[in-house]
């Protein structure tokens, strides 16, 4: 019986074991099922992308880069493709002997060398970065052949930026350059992030950088298929880029070529304007600096060069560089004078040759003969002592703000970035500028230089320009801009970029008047007379001499003594024609003297261009570019008779968009 009941016991328990597991097989098997559900229906779609993934890869294709033109069609900017060999350092156990192997198959300079260090420090996280770049077909051939022997180079087919002017116009077209870590950051943190895939530079200055949205253009896409060992064999989809627009400039290269060589080798800046619309005809920066040393990254040397030359050629003058307005500023002080109803234009001022206040003796050298002045005398003659007398009735205040909306010590707007304001004083500006209580006060006697241009007043000679323009056209004030009409690359359609909408100054027509007929007295009668004699039209200017350097009490200025960076500037504004004004101009030859014998001559004949279609003769260019010039000497030649392009530029490359060349390694 004991027995039995054992037996039972015992098969109780097999059953029971048999349940257990039985129970964990089915639990097994329903887990496997609901995970092989979730793998094979709810995540069947990612995982699928996944697979997809492991067997392709995405090439990006950088698009061909936007064209950057003149106003007549002139090609400054423009694309053409090459090979360069690129090295990817964490592919390699020793990068510096991977290079000097190299260089036995393919010519590695020092220069490259450099180029290519200075590159690793700056972009460390790039994948590949080049150590040559244009390789011949010769070079690439015998790569080609040893390539086993270098794992982690290869040869790219890249887009390369050519500036076939040189130089010429480089500080408004900028440059592009290699993308580093700062910009690759905010790049990668934008929307546009996967639009940069595989492209190595953006604008950096000028219209290549305010106009990178446009210039760029859109990446394209090539699927292929790999193998296991990451290799491409077989191209399965592609989405060709689109090439990025053409920007079409209001700037006449001509022209600019021409004041720049008028500049020759002199420092300085040139702003010239269309009144009727705030078109920019010529933005001209002297020194300039060769825009192509930057495509490939500059070496050590030539930005050595660059940045510690005395005549910062990399500093943007007409948009950075801030001077004393001098003596141009004096039309702008009359016309305060009138429309605030201070002066009026038959009030006579006497000029002994200086004027005193405060017991200090604030000298009138421009205006030889002196005498009794009225509003249109000072203005042709350049009396000092007329608008020190006009400084003091009008106050440091009352001048600010009648001449801030003129552009004085204003952010214009102009379509490119890296604009100053300058300084335009007022006493809550010197309130904030200093930080000591007694330097924070303002005397009467620091009001008396603003009238002549002088003491804190600092303008760029884009806002000098932009108040000329406004002046000429009778106090209707345009945004000064570059481009005028953007060509989408997909559809061909060439839009005009609108006109900033005009700002009127509400200046009376009979104030205007005033004003611009004594500055056509200047070119008439006045100081800058001899220069415009002849002249094929009547314009108006006013000529500007200004310190680069203060003087000490009691101390006079001599240009013999002085060096020659601490002499005094060259200033010029003008207009014309002046009964329909179509150019304004803002000149300034630094450390030059006087605004009549320097840059007046160059004024005149940036009109002779635009207004008459002339040329200077051979000698009279020499003769300006020495500042030895006034009226044109010899005979002047047609503007259309010039060659173009010009001698002595870079033209070796063309000048018609490249197709896009993707970053595959040749055969």
């Amino acid at each position: 019986m004991t027995i039995f009941r054992n037996v039972q016991a015992e098969l109780a328990r097999f059953r029971m074991r048999v349940l257990v597991a039985s129970v964990a097989v089915l639990v097994c098997f329903g887990l496997l099922a609901a995970r092989l559900f979730y793998l094979q229906v709810l995540r069947h779609d990612d995982l699928q992308a996944q697979a997809e993934s492991n067997r392709t890869a995405i090439v990006p294709i950088v698009p061909n880069r936007g064209l950057i033109l003149d106003r007549n069609g002139i090609v400054l900017a423009t694309n053409y493709s090459a090979y360069t060999l690129e090295l990817t350092p964490s592919k390699m156990v020793n990068v510096e002997q991977t290079i000097d192997e190299l260089a036995t198959v393919v010519e590695i300079g020092p220069r490259d060398r450099r180029r290519f260090k200075k590159l690793r420090e700056e972009a460390k996280n790039f994948e590949s970065l080049p150590i040559r770049n244009r390789l011949t077909d010769a070079e690439v051939a015998r790569f080609a052949a040893q390539r086993f022997r270098f794992p982690g180079v290869e040869i790219k087919a890249r887009l390369f930026r050519n500036y076939p002017y040189g130089d010429l116009a480089s500080h408004l077209i900028g440059y592009i350059g290699r993308i580093n870590s700062a910009e690759k950051e905010v790049i990668d943190a934008s929307d546009d992030a996967a639009n940069y895939r595989g492209t190595d530079a953006i604008g950096k200055l000028g219209v290549e950088q305010s106009y990178e949205t446009h210039l760029h253009g859109i990446t394209g896409i090539d699927a292929v298929e790999t193998s296991a060992g990451g290799h491409a064999t077989r191209r399965l989809s592609s989405q060709p880029p689109t090439p990025g627009d053409t920007v079409q400039l209001s700037i006449d290269i001509k022209l600019q070529k021409l004041v720049e060589d008028l500049f020759d080798q002199r420092r300085g800046a040139l702003v010239a304007i269309n009144p009727k619309n705030g078109e920019v005809l010529a933005f001209v920066s002297k020194p300039t600096f060769d825009p192509n040393l930057f495509v490939e990254g500059i070496d050590h040397d030539n930005w050595q060069q660059l940045n510690e030359s005395p005549d910062k050629p990399l500093l943007n003058r007409a948009l950075r560089g801030t001077y004393p307005a001098g003596s141009t500023y004096k039309p702008f002080m009359a016309l305060a004078a009138l429309s605030l109803g201070k002066r009026d234009p038959h009030t006579i001022i006497n000029d002994p040759g200086f004027y005193m206040f405060g017991g200090h003796r604030f000298g009138s050298p421009e205006n030889e003969r002196g005498g009794p002045m009225d509003m249109h005398r000072a203005i042709v003659e350049s009396s000092n002592a007329y608008f020190y007398s006009l400084a003091n009735d009008l106050g440091v205040d009352a001048m600010h703000d009648f001449m801030a909306p003129l552009g004085f010590g204003q952010i214009t707007g102009i379509d490119i970035q890296g604009e100053v304001r300058g300084v335009l004083p007022s006493q809550a500006w010197k309130r904030s500028y200093f930080k000591r209580p007694e330097q924070q006060k303002w005397y009467a006697g620091e009001t008396i230089s603003l009238g002549i241009g002088q003491g804190y007043n600092s303008f760029t000679m884009l806002q000098l320009a932009q108040a000329m323009a406004t002046l000429a056209n009778a106090g209707v004030q345009f945004t000064p801009h570059l481009v005028t009409a953007i060509q989408d690359s997909r559809s061909g359609v060439r839009a005009q970029v609108p006109v900033p909408t005009a700002r009127n100054l509400g200046l009376k027509p009979e104030h205007v008047e005033i004003v611009r007929n004594a500055m056509v007295g200047v070119t008439q009668s006045g100081t800058s007379a001899r220069v415009f004699a002849a002249a094929g039209y009547l314009s108006g200017g006013k000529t500007g001499t200004a310190q680069a350097v203060s003087l000490g009490k009691n101390e006079k200025y001599s240009a013999v003594r002085t060096e020659e960076r601490k002499r005094d500037h060259a200033l010029y504004i003008a207009f014309a024609p002046a009964e329909d004004p179509r150019i304004a101009i803002a000149v300034i030859v630094e450390n030059a003297g006087f605004g009549s014998a320097s840059a007046a001559p160059i004024a005149r004949r940036a009109f002779d261009y635009w207004l008459l279609g002339q040329y200077p003769s051979e000698e009279d260019l020499v003769a300006t570019q020495k500042g030895q010039s006034s009226a044109p000497i010899g005979k002047p030649r047609q503007a259309s008779d010039m060659a173009w392009p010009p001698a002595r530029v870079n033209v070796s490359a063309s000048v018609a968009p490249t197709s896009s060349a993707s970053a595959v390694t040749p055969p």
